[in-house]
């Protein structure tokens, strides 16, 4: 049951950062990955919401929201592809920018969620 609830959990996630990355690419006119940035942000504030929640509990909904659907919705692939291309594209500057921001503001978007979820 679980198999299936990380099934159902990370197809709508990754629905749902591919259609958040399409609406923030329709307005967003720069080569910095604002899409990517944006919804590692958010999912780090879910997790830590979570976290400081009872749904940390391995009961459904830690396996529906937090393995399935945050795992899928946050994207580690993306942050490093898109690193690697800003740098292969001599823009070191704001390849690293795009490193120090993400792990800076994921890590801090974390522990705002944690303290709001208790």
């Amino acid at each position: 049951m679980n198999v299936i609830l990380i099934g159902l959990g990370g197809g709508l996630g990754a629905i749902l950062r591919y259609s958040l990355t399409v609406l923030v690419e329709k307005f967003w006119f720069s080569s910095f990955p604002i899409a990517t940035l944006l919804v590692n942000i958010i999912g780090c504030l879910l997790i830590g919401l979570a976290l400081g929640s009872s749904i940390q509990l391995k009961d459904a909904s830690y396996y529906f929201f937090i393995i399935g659907f945050l795992g899928s919705f946050t994207t580690m692939s993306a942050f490093s592809s898109q690193s690697i291309d800003l740098f292969a594209s001599n823009s070191p500057i704001i390849g690293s920018l795009y490193i120090m921001l993400t792990i800076s503001l994921t890590i801090l978007a974390t522990y705002i969620g944690l303290i709001l979820g208790k």
